[in-house]
């Protein structure tokens, strides 16, 4: 018996609740310590940098949940882990202000355990789906699970938004314990019992995990998209901690308006997804090669617009254009998912799990060393110019790399089988 769409939407669920708990350290709490404690902009990214750093181990639990089964006990464990991080880094944040390295050591111990947790809790999670859901709807099924994820981002950081104001360090901590408790349990009721009613055998593998990843590295195209996945999400990532931090320094948001702008960027993101999903899914229309290279070169437009506003005297809304850039980001993002899956069965055969392995830790390096490039960059110029320009251009700098992987792009990625072959995104007929 294979999954059925009530328990794939089911397990969605857990991957809403993990984009929720992450939104918290990406967004509020990471604004929080630039502008409301004025610590420099490097210490989250370095806070971010190290939770993606360790995420690093995706690969080999991702070979641990193929060999070794029992895949409930990780998922429900890892957002356990998950959420305890997230109390933790929220506490961590408060501490700053009566003591920098207490603040700091809890901080530290707090990243650590957020990345330790989505790599269990998520790469687990993957590894149900991938070994339970019919073939046919596989593609549907990672679409379905990656877009409630970013809804779930999108809605923790708009209600967040709009319930942190006026803050006070009480207030963010009922906020973040409702949020990480609520996810625990709703994790552990949405997949208690799955595993056991569907097929989701083990695959014994006769070779050793790193003997098995060096296979995998050796095969070129393999080892290629690793690098176009490794620039491209650097760029995708570079405005992860200086968005909020610009909106409040220059455009002189709050702290809950400046989660609501986390949110409707994610928002932009969500549509952008729908929109590619029901394009190739549904219309057939428009190669992966050509969502990848619009949204890469969408994205550097509105990154442009988003630079350009901080310096001009109008006063023009900044959110419209953080949306579009959302919307961009998200046809690049839901384009790339759909490449990783259709080049992760070739090679030799029974190394799937391996090759997204090795591509879900390319991108966890690349979102940490993104993001920490973004906040060291901001943290420099702002000692030797005004605000606006020193984040403008860093985001002009993340606009350049979009347009580069928009080259890359077109050089690497196959443009001759049909979107839907390449994405699997057409549900079971």
């Amino acid at each position: 018996m294979t999954l059925s769409w009530v328990q794939i939407v089911r397990l969605g669920l857990v991957q809403m609740c993990l984009g929720a708990i992450v939104v918290l350290t990406t967004s509020t709490l990471n604004r929080l310590m630039v502008v409301e404690y004025a610590l420099p902009a490097v210490l989250p990214g370095l806070l971010v940098a190290f939770h993606y750093g360790i995420q690093i181990t995706r690969p080999s639990w991702g070979f641990m949940s193929d060999t070794k089964g029992q895949r409930t006990r990780f998922i429900i464990g890892g957002m356990v882990i998950l959420a305890l991080g997230g109390f933790g880094a929220a506490s961590g944040v408060l501490l700053f202000s009566t003591s920098f390295w207490a603040g700091l050591s809890l901080s530290i111990l707090a990243y650590g355990f957020i990345g330790l947790g989505v790599a269990a809790s998520g790469t687990s999670l993957l590894a149900l789906l991938a070994t339970a859901t019919a073939p046919e709807r596989r593609g549907a099924a990672a679409t379905i699970t990656w877009l409630m994820m970013i809804a779930g981002i999108a809605i923790t950081a708009g209600t967040v938004g709009a319930f942190l104001d006026p803050y006070t360090p009480a207030l963010l901590m009922k906020i973040v314990a409702i949020v990480t408790g609520g996810a625990v349990i709703l994790t552990t009721l949405t997949v208690w019992g799955i595993e056991r009613r569907v097929i989701a055998e083990r695959e014994p593998d006769e070779m050793p995990f790193m003997e098995g990843l060096r296979e995998v590295w050796a095969e070129r195209r393999a080892r290629i998209f690793t690098l176009f996945v490794f620039l491209s999400m650097s760029a995708y990532f570079m405005q992860e901690l200086i968005l909020e931090p610009y909106s409040g320094l220059v455009f002189g948001y709050t702290p809950g308006q400046s989660t609501s702008l986390s949110g409707a960027q994610n928002g932009g993101v969500f549509l952008g997804m729908v929109l590619v999903g029901i394009s190739t899914s549904v219309l057939r229309f428009g190669s992966l090669r050509n969502w990848v290279i619009a949204g890469c070169l969408g994205s550097a437009a509105a990154l442009g617009l988003v630079a350009g506003l901080g310096n001009l005297e109008a006063g023009l809304p900044l959110m419209p254009a953080v949306v579009l850039m959302g919307f961009f980001n998200g046809m690049f993002a839901v384009a790339a998912i759909g490449t990783m899956m259709a080049l992760a069965g070739e090679g030799r055969d029974a190394r799937e799990g391996t090759r997204m392995g090795l591509w879900g830790a390319a991108q966890a390096i690349a979102a940490g060393f993104g993001g920490l490039l973004g906040a060291a960059a901001v943290d420099s110029l702002r000692q030797i110019m005004e605000d606006a320009p020193a984040f403008g251009l860093v985001f002009t700098t993340e606009a350049v790399l979009f347009v580069l992987s928009a080259v890359m792009a077109l050089r690497i990625i196959d443009s001759n089988k049909p979107s839907t072959e390449n994405a699997g995104l057409v549900p079971g007929e």
